[in-house]
């Protein structure tokens, strides 16, 4: 198998005191996004990877961050690169 592309979602709860400082730590990660967090302290991040010791090492990562309660898996694909970048037909579109 060729290249491949790993993508994840997870939602992690922080220390709300700390919710600047995890957010900023997590975003800094190389494929990480975090998409939105909230004053109870929880975030919404994606990962992408190029393996899958790589993400479980980034995942790993999260959990360590200090202020980090817990980091949760909520979402998962794994594909060779040619596929995830293969142009899907638009199902709206006439053929």
């Amino acid at each position: 198998m060729g290249a491949e592309l790993h993508i994840a979602g997870l939602v992690v709860h922080a220390a709300p005191l700390r919710l600047a400082r995890v957010s900023h730590a997590v975003a800094t990660i190389d494929g990480a996004e975090v998409h939105g967090t909230s004053a109870a302290g929880k975030l919404v991040v994606t990962l992408e990877a190029a393996t899958s010791d790589e993400m479980m090492g980034k995942i790993g990562a999260i959990q360590r961050t200090d202020g980090v309660l817990s980091a949760a898996l909520v979402y998962q694909c794994s594909d060779s690169l040619e596929a995830m970048n293969e142009e899907m037909p638009d199902a709206d579109r006439p053929t």
